[in-house]
């Protein structure tokens, strides 16, 4: 089955060079069009939810489904938890068969951060699952939050915050924004500094609205992780509107939603391949 530890993935893209294109699900039919372009592109990638997301099922429902789902695929492909926003969260995604969580502590003082941080790492570890942790704000619409705060990591803490966490993967904030409500302004000076004393690999949120040849410049950043939300959302929701546009009286759902996963495929793996060109 092709559902593994994003250790394992890490590994994968450290040794093929590549970077793992992380998308975000909300339904059954957009977890399923995230794994289909997994497999045509033959590259392997992350599924994640968030908790706002995981309000309309439940943390066992998505995983138990995806894991179903996943014994008629190949490719490798992780489920992550994104934006866990408290240890509860981190607990529900570890007990239900999640191979990854985040815990978000970035709008948390340092000190803070690095404590919350460190009893999600500390719970996550016994069950042999890894844990991104957040050391700087990111501004922009995530969901339902919105936040104003821009605060860019800060490099002169990295080494540290990483070794008191004991945090697999590090998500940055070098001007990335969540949404497209806002402009991003990548400082790529900014990461090359952080990547100088990082000791995890690192992951850029906001991945949506950013240039692919940027993207694909984070590589030689040990950048090894992108979060793309909101281009696949809109491609679901119009897929869903051109239908109902064509004919109003529009009934046969299957029908749709088939289109709609189709259009979020087409775009995940368009994406898939571009940073990894």
């Amino acid at each position: 089955m092709p559902l593994v530890n994003m250790n394992e993935l890490v590994t994968i893209a450290k040794k093929n060079n590549v970077i793992l294109p992380a998308y975000n699900t909300t339904n059954v039919e957009m977890t399923l069009a995230i794994m289909d372009a997994f497999e045509k592109a033959g590259m392997p990638g992350i599924v994640q939810i968030a908790p706002t997301n995981v309000k309309l099922t439940g943390y066992d429902y998505i995983a138990q489904t995806t894991a179903m789902a996943a014994e008629k695929y190949i490719t490798p492909f992780a489920l992550h938890l994104d934006h866990g926003k408290t240890l509860e969260d981190v607990r529900q995604a570890v007990m239900a068969g999640f191979t990854s969580v985040m815990i978000d502590g970035a709008a948390l003082p340092f000190e803070e951060n690095i404590r919350f941080s460190r009893q999600a790492v500390d719970f996550a570890h016994c069950y042999g699952v890894p844990v991104e942790a957040e050391l700087g704000a990111i501004k922009g619409k995530e969901d339902d939050h919105v936040s104003e705060a821009d605060s860019h990591t800060n490099p002169n803490q990295v080494a540290e915050f990483c070794e008191r966490t004991g945090c697999d993967l590090l998500a940055v904030s070098i001007g990335n924004v969540h949404g497209l409500e806002e402009k991003p302004k990548i400082d790529l000076d900014c990461l090359k500094e952080i990547v100088a004393v990082s000791p995890v690999p690192l992951v850029l949120h906001g991945g949506s609205g950013i240039p692919d040849e940027t993207l694909r410049a984070m590589r030689d950043y040990n950048m090894i992780k992108i979060n793309i939300a909101s281009d696949l959302r809109q491609a679901f929701i119009r897929a869903v509107a051109k239908r109902h546009q064509e004919n109003p009286n529009e009934a046969n759902l299957a029908s749709v939603l088939l289109d709609a996963r189709a259009a979020v495929t087409e775009v995940a793996y368009n994406k898939t391949m571009a940073i990894n060109a």
